[in-house]
């Protein structure tokens, strides 16, 4: 019985089949075409490179976040989060709240001026001009500029001819010329990613084109900008050369006009003294879990904005 009924689906297909090859071209009903291939060695050999350079990548993630967990929670103490600091119990409580104020202060000066023109180079300029080539040959120069040489010109700039001395305000400057043109290019590949149709869309209600960038490409654009700003703080964080040029090393609650210490420079300074190599270690755990934090956070009010 089962065969019998197999056997009339099928002749009932191939006589549906022999129908449509009757039919004219136009009338011929459209099926999805199934494109069937068979990999080559060389394919295969690119496919198992690149799993191997992920599989290398992400390894070495792991094993530096291993190392530094390993070396460092063992070392954590009742005495390192201290309220005030000391030669004796080396807290870093004043360093990360100079952390967190040098993030915000070089992120509230950067995020604005390079999401802005990234804005102009997107939505204004034209795109082949010779201003739009000038500004990215700049942006990606700088990105390319050692920190030494950021916390030199901040020293000279900032610190000297400003008056500024060693603050915390030079150094959240200087950082901020630093982020800049990560900002602008992640901000700039953002707002490109958005389909012209959205703007066209806005555009044939009645908006204008200030309105339209606002209220539509921008909300679109938000989680490339966000991870773009993302990875501005952690060259903020991270950062040392260029801060013990322009912020100095003192380890106090730091104003802004107020020499002070970041927890990056305050584990190079107890690294480097050679005393406190065991509180060194625990710091990087509490730099580490402050990353983390903070990219969830970008994370979470990405996804927020989006759904909204």
């Amino acid at each position: 019985m089962r065969n019998t009924v197999k056997l009339a689906n099928t002749n009932m297909e191939v006589s549906e089949a022999q129908a449509e090859q009757n039919l004219p071209e136009n009338e011929k009903p459209n099926r999805p075409i199934e494109v069937t291939y068979k990999k080559s060695w060389f394919s295969k050999f690119l496919t198992g490179i690149t799993w191997t350079a992920a599989g290398i990548a992400v390894g070495v993630l792991v094993f530096l976040i291993l190392f530094i967990l390993i070396r460092g929670v063992t070392n954590l103490s009742a005495d390192l989060f201290a309220v005030e600091y000391t030669s004796e119990n080396v807290s870093l409580l004043p360093a990360a709240f100079n952390t967190l104020t040098m993030t915000c202060i070089a992120l509230l000066v950067a995020a604005p001026l390079g999401i802005f023109a990234a804005i102009f180079l997107v939505e204004y300029a034209n795109h082949q001009g010779k201003v739009v080539g000038i500004i990215r040959i700049t942006a990606e120069t700088l990105s390319g500029i050692p920190s030494i040489v950021y916390g030199l010109f901040g020293m000279l700039f900032f610190s000297t001819a400003l008056e500024w001395g060693y603050s915390m305000l030079s150094g959240a400057f200087t950082l901020a010329i630093m982020i800049l043109p990560l900002i602008m290019r992640t901000a700039e590949e953002a707002l490109v990613s958005v389909p012209l149709s959205y703007r066209e869309a806005s555009f044939g209600l009645g908006a204008g084109k200030l309105r339209t960038i606002f209220k539509i490409v921008l909300p679109a654009a938000v989680p490339g900008i966000l991870s773009g700003v993302i990875l501005a703080v952690g060259r903020v964080v991270g950062e040392t050369a260029a801060l013990m040029f322009t912020a100095g090393t003192v380890a106090k609650y730091a104003g802004i006009m107020d020499s002070g210490r970041t927890l990056a420079v305050h584990m190079y300074v107890l690294s480097s003294e050679g005393l406190h190599i065991d509180k060194a270690y625990a710091t990087a755990v509490v730099l580490l879990v402050m990353v983390f934090i903070i990219n969830g956070l970008s994370g979470l009010l990405a996804k927020k904005i989006a759904k909204n």
